[in-house]
């Protein structure tokens, strides 16, 4: 058996920045992965999504240059080639990851780890203990219980990332960020794009005027929307596949050459073996305290693993608070200020509460917004379909912010400072936002 500090599973966001963290604060680290490095994130999600997301804007750029005053002809697309450059973008990150990884500090174990005992891990012959021990697992794709999801035509985002041709009429089951992130590309891609969300708004968690203003500008782009519709069964048709659900009352079907499955995603917990260790656990995640702790003392559980925030970045500040607890430390980040993105065509960002989750704390809000479509920068740009609506409470603190729009992703985190700093609406607008900038949006909904 081998002693070490400390224990981290999963070497996705949250498990190898946290090992880095670690190693820098002078702290032992083994670090376990059975799948490659960067999880998730890096190498299905994220990172490689972004890929293709950048394809299809220039694709769609390249389409509308004679507006600018700029002719182009013969514009085709090479899904192939789309797919090579993703793989490269990959292929260099996860080799700077493992450059960064190569620290006396850490052990890299590669291999499927499972507890024997509360601090004790295996993996394969070897067994290693510590007093304390990171869960970083992740998440996998999760399958609706209905007739047809095994068929060789329904694939998860994994799949969809090494397609080497585009799809004729792809069908989305999910209109959450995973679902309307491939709908929007492969609709760039030239797809017959339809989205069934069983929800009554795509974007569920989102802002529901945000979500149906994105609903709304995906259908002007051509993507077909179903929601409030429970799907009850995928069948082969004619070489196809037909989608039946139920919305309303009445039975509907879509009949798709492919079929992406984007219901969302499951905590990674098989072959743990956490009863082991007597961690508890749900079909959520593996349950844990506000400093990400579970029931054992010294074992905590950051990430999708856990089921609270399924975002990169959010395992990633998980992993700081852990890190800062493990030493003692009083700085740590604000795990309730956590925005969110979704790279769509136009982008959403979001940010604190949605005016949904305001009412439901019966906090009294006032929505502050202001469109893109009386921007400058939006419009030399050719890219004024957009809001931003800030939400303030009774103290006309931002309470909540929410874009859509261009670079939406990029101006949120203003916001975010602006909550986490507890500023008012006051003081947005009294900063001076530079001159022609889509930033002024935000200055103009704060007047």
């Amino acid at each position: 058996m081998k002693s070490t500090d400390l224990i981290i599973i999963g070497a996705g966001p949250g498990g190898y920045e946290t090992a880095i963290a670690a190693a820098k604060a002078g702290i032992e680290t083994v670090l376990i992965e059975a799948d490659e490095l960067g999880g998730t994130c890096l190498n299905e999600g994220c990172i490689p999504t972004k890929c293709l997301c950048r394809s299809a804007e220039l694709l769609d750029n390249v389409r509308e240059t004679e507006k600018f005053g700029i002719g182009v002809d013969n514009v085709s697309l090479s899904l192939p080639k789309v797919m090579q450059r993703k793989d490269e973008v990959v292929g260099q990150l996860k080799a700077g990851v493992d450059g960064l990884l190569r620290s006396p500090k850490i052990t890299l174990v590669r291999g499927k780890a499972h507890f024997v005992e509360a601090h004790t891990v295996a993996v394969g012959e070897e067994t290693y203990t510590a007093s304390n021990i990171i869960i970083a697992t992740g998440s996998e794709s999760k399958f609706l219980p209905v007739t047809g999801v095994d068929s060789p035509g329904v694939i998860t985002s994994r799949e969809m990332l090494e397609l080497q041709e585009v799809p004729r009429r792809l069908c989305v089951i999910g209109g959450g960020v995973i679902g309307l992130e491939f709908a929007s590309i492969f609709q760039s891609f030239g797809s017959e794009v339809t989205v069934v969300e069983y929800a009554k708004e795509v974007l569920p968690a989102f802002d529901r005027d945000i979500a149906k203003r994105l609903r709304t500008a995906l259908k002007h782009r051509g993507i077909t929307f179903h929601v409030g519709a429970a799907v009850n069964g995928i069948h082969a048709a004619d070489g196809a596949y037909s989608v039946t659900f139920d919305a309303a009352g009445k039975e509907g079907s879509v009949t798709a050459d492919l079929v992406l499955m984007a219901v969302g995603r499951a905590p990674r917990v098989q072959g743990l073996e956490l009863d082991a260790a007597g961690i508890s656990y749900s079909r959520r995640g593996i349950e844990v305290d506000a400093h990400m702790q579970t029931n054992v003392p010294g074992v905590y559980a950051i990430g999708d693993v856990n089921g609270l925030c399924p975002l990169a970045h959010a395992a990633t500040a998980q992993g700081r608070v852990v890190l800062s607890r493990i030493l003692g430390l009083a700085e740590a980040p604000d795990l309730t200020i956590v925005p969110a993105a979704v790279f769509t065509v136009p982008e959403v960002a979001t940010v604190g509460l949605t005016e949904e989750q305001a009412a439901a704390q019966k906090i009294e809000c006032k929505a502050h917004k202001a469109f893109y479509r009386a921007n400058g920068k939006s419009l030399a740009m050719g890219s004024t379909d957009g809001i931003v609506k800030i939400l303030t409470n009774e103290e006309e603190q931002v309470i909540g912010a929410h874009i859509m729009g261009a670079h939406a992703a990029d101006l949120i985190h203003e916001l975010a400072l602006a909550m986490q700093m507890g500023a008012k609406l006051s003081q947005i607008r009294t900063l001076i936002h530079a001159h022609p900038s889509l930033s002024e949006i935000i200055h103009e909904a704060a007047l």
